[in-house]
Parts: structure tokens; C-alpha cells; sequence
């Protein structure tokens, strides 16, 4: 059954099978939709960590783990950038409330192969770095300290604007708590050149003064309780003169650019999301 469900896995991989059909036919063979979407995250997982730090056939890029230093001491993070080529942008990739897994590795190598220099900080580093196992990892982030949390990504800011390898430019973009975190990045950072929010948490309406990088936020049409908080949101920027875009992908969940979850992901919204949020640091970081 293994070979089985990995020849089948591949095949997906490979473009030769959409996902919908690949389920099915892993259905089949587990012997329940269920036990398939239980197991699709999991044949995710071993693959990204079979790839390891060089990504999912990457020779362009140059990845490892780096360390820079934060407001609680050493961070670590994943970096990817592209081999050749000139000093590039900076991109600070924030992971969702699962810590840095390797889905977030793997959309850090995507960024880099979009030509940034891309950094995906370890909000757990404080507390030994997010674990293999993270089933209880909750708890690990109920012990953050969220103010010290803001200034450790901040401080990202600046060790990619010194980095030799950058161009000075540099933006953020997050995922769920990571959004939230972009967010107030934006708000905590004068300096930061552009700022994409992914269904995060918005700032509270006085905070948004602050704000100096354009943003792009997209919101999930089926994500009540992270939407409830737009109006005001949007309100404040225009208040406030701000440089602004908000996209709503109507029909898609929260979580819609996770491709490790099947449950929640919406490939139509992730690739349009995904192409605007290239195409705004492309712009904005030249």
C-alpha cells in the first residue's frame, strides 16, 4: 500500500493528476475520504522534509537555517534566495499559529524563486524553536510575550537591510497570525517598504497612524471573525491617508494559500493572491 499511495503522491506532484482526483483515488486506497484528507498533510510534510534545505528541486536557490539578532536574543530562521544575481529585495515571510513548518519553509524557497531575498523567522525561537511535533505547540505560543514577539520580526527588518545580500528594500507578508503579525510589523516599523497581510487580525484604528508601508491585505469570504475587523480598518487608513489595496476572495476559508491543508485550501484565491502579492513587492520594493 505504501509504494502504492507514494507512486499516487508523485504522480500529483508531477502535474500529471489534480488534486481532487488524487483524493479520490487516495480514498480508495485508505478506504475513506476521511482517512485520505487526514492523510494528504502528512505525505505534505515528509515531503518537504525529504527535500530539505534545498527545496523542492531548487538548484537556483541557496537555503539553510541563519541566526539575527532580536529583543530576546537569537532568533533563528529559514532563508532562500536565488544563486545568481545581483543585491536583491528582502522578504519576511511570517508563518501561521503552527510555528515555522515546512509548508512555511517551502512558500519562503517560492519567494525566493520569485527573485527576493527571503527570511522566515521562528516566532518559538525564544521558547527552543518550533518543534517536530506540533500537536501541542498552543501552548508554546500562549507564552510569547506579544510585545517582545512584534520588536523579534521587526529586528528582522533590519538584519536584511544590512544584509550584503539585499538591496535595502524590504517587505513583510504573514499568514493568519502571521497576517496579524505583518500587521504590526507595519505598525511597529517606520522603515519597512511594503506590508501583505493574509486574513490576519487588523491593528487597532489608532495604531494605523503609524503605519509608512503601502499595504495589501486579502481577506477569505467565509472568515467571519477576521473580516468583522476590516471596516474599521479601512476606515482608519483613509482617515489617515494611507496607501492602501484589500482583496476579498469570495468563497474561500481561512488558511485559503496553505496548500497543506486540502480542507482549506482554495488553489483559484492562492494563485491570484499570490500573483497581486509578488507583482505589489516587485513594485514597491524596486
Amino acid at each position: 500500500m505504501e509504494k502504492e499511495i507514494n507512486a499516487l503522491y508523485r504522480a500529483y506532484k508531477d502535474g500529471k493528476d489534480s488534486r481532487r482526483s488524487f483524493l479520490r483515488k487516495l480514498a480508495l486506497i485508505t478506504g475513506s475520504s476521511a482517512a485520505a484528507v487526514a492523510l494528504f498533510p502528512v505525505l505534505e510534510e515528509n515531503d518537504l522534509k525529504a527535500a530539505g534545505t534545498t527545496g523542492r528541486a531548487s538548484p537556483e536557490l541557496s537555503t539553510g537555517f541563519v541566526k539575527y539578532p532580536a529583543e530576546t536574543g537569537d532568533m533563528r530562521a529559514y532563508q532562500a534566495r536565488p544563486k545568481k544575481g545581483k543585491k536583491l529585495p528582502g522578504v519576511i515571510v511570517i508563518h501561521e499559529n503552527r510555528g515555522l513548518v515546512p509548508h512555511i519553509q517551502d512558500v519562503t524557497r517560492r519567494m525566493a524563486g520569485e527573485g527576493f531575498l527571503a527570511l522566515a523567522p521562528d516566532a518559538l525561537s525564544p521558547l527552543g524553536g518550533t518543534p517536530d511535533d506540533t500537536s501541542n505547540v498552543g501552548e508554546m505560543f500562549r507564552k510569547l510575550d506579544s510585545e517582545k514577539t512584534t520588536k523579534n520580526f521587526v529586528a528582522a527588518i533590519r538584519y536584511l537591510k544590512t544584509n550584503p545580500l539585499c538591496s535595502g528594500k524590504v517587505g513583510c507578508t504573514g499568514f493568519c497570525w502571521g497576517g496579524a503579525m505583518t500587521n504590526q510589523v507595519a505598525v511597529n516599523a517606520p522603515d519597512l517598504d511594503a506590508a501583505v497581510p493574509y486574513y490576519g487580525r487588523q491593528p487597532a484604528p489608532e495604531d494605523v497612524e503609524k503605519i509608512r508601508a503601502p499595504i495589501m491585505a486579502h481577506y477569505a469570504g467565509n472568515d467571519p471573525g477576521i473580516n468583522a475587523g476590516i471596516p474599521a480598518f479601512e476606515e482608519a487608513l483613509k482617515k489617515y491617508g494611507k496607501e492602501y489595496q484589500i482583496f476579498m476572495y469570495d468563497g474561500a476559508m481561512h488558511a485559503f494559500n496553505n496548500d497543506s491543508n486540502p480542507e482549506r485550501y482554495n488553489e483559484n484565491a492562492a494563485k491570484l493572491a499570490w500573483e497581486r502579492t509578488v507583482g505589489f513587492f516587485k513594485e514597491k520594493l524596486k
